[in-house]
């Protein structure tokens, strides 16, 4: 029986505080299933996909599993519009949001009796996104893999926990059950990990993508696109290093910097392309040693947090 007790578990109707990040070109209807079918809270990323492409995966999800499970809106996408809907349509229990403002799709998403949980890397959006209605944010720390923001987890979460009366859930750095435990004593009500989702049994992710992330150490990350002004964090390989060295060189124009990257993502998580692949990661990749499946993942988590806060009075006198 799990003790951890959160008000995000009875807000989402889950039965852990752990959700499964959006990651683009990975988390599909298979891996949120099986994350939400093991107590967490599954999500499936739209990416810049299509509608249809959106609808075929929500449908994978529910064939799976009857639990909750939510999809990632990219807000910067060009079917932005057209996925706000299917998620209506399709009526998905949760929403989370990045890349944007998801203000307009908000009292669409809301009468359709649809959580929404934005990402927020600032306490300023933090409380806007609160003012426009949302029901939890997420705060997410530059330690986290792909698109980041500038504050790190342990400074940004206390302080978005302080300025809003939702719940907050930590992102960002969180890999096993230590970070949970920090999380809620920083003011989460859970957290949201990416990485340790990489390497479920059920992520369907190229092996060498999944290989890279179990063989990282803790200096195996490296940013990106900064000048860009959508830094994005990932794995040092022959990309990512062709990538930072051209990003500052004055011959080099923005659109070219935009070009080298067009596909990279696509060509790790797909085609597993060592060379030319964008393989993005979390600065939490040495924590994580192996494969396991969603359930055991979410189980350990957990079960590591309620010991640790079990145990926290150690640290008190008297």
């Amino acid at each position: 029986m799990n003790m951890l007790q959160s008000p995000i578990c009875e807000l989402l109707e889950i039965r852990y505080p752990v959700l499964q990040g959006g990651m683009a070109w990975i988390a599909d209807g298979k891996l949120a299933a099986a994350v939400s079918e093991g107590g967490g809270l599954g999500i499936i990323s739209a990416m810049n996909a299509n509608a249809s492409w959106l609808r075929e995966q929500i449908r994978e999800a529910k064939s799976r599993t009857s639990k909750p499970f939510g999809v990632n809106i990219m807000l910067m996408s060009p079917f932005a519009d057209d996925v706000a809907q299917v998620v209506v349509e399709e009526q998905v229990p949760v929403v989370t949001t990045g890349a944007g403002n998801p203000s307009k799709y908000m009292s669409m998403w809301k009468s359709a009796g649809i959580r929404v949980i934005p990402v927020v890397a600032s306490v300023a959006l933090a409380r806007m996104m609160e003012k426009h209605g949302a029901d939890a944010v997420i705060a997410e720390g530059g330690e986290s893999g792909g698109h980041i923001g500038e504050a790190a987890t342990m400074p940004l979460v206390p302080q978005v926990a302080d300025a809003v009366h939702i719940p907050v859930i930590a992102a960002g750095g969180i890999g096993d059950g230590r970070g949970l435990a920090a999380a809620l004593m920083l003011g989460a009500c859970g957290v949201q990990m990416g990485t340790r989702f990489l390497v479920a049994k059920e992520c369907g992710v190229h092996p060498v993508y999944k290989e890279k992330v179990l063989k990282a150490k803790d200096i195996d990350t490296i940013v990106t696109g900064r000048r860009l002004g959508h830094a994005c964090r990932g794995l040092k390989n022959a990309f990512s290093r062709e990538y930072a060295k051209k990003e500052w060189l004055p011959e080099t124009s923005m659109e070219e910097l935009e070009a080298f990257g067009v596909g990279s993502l696509r060509k790790a998580a797909v085609e597993g392309n060592e060379k030319e692949g964008s393989f993005l990661c979390g600065q939490i990749a040495g924590l994580v040693t192996r494969e396991q499946p969603a359930a055991e993942i979410l189980q350990q988590v957990c079960e590591e947090a309620e010991a640790l806060l079990k145990g926290a009075s150690q640290w008190v006198n008297g």
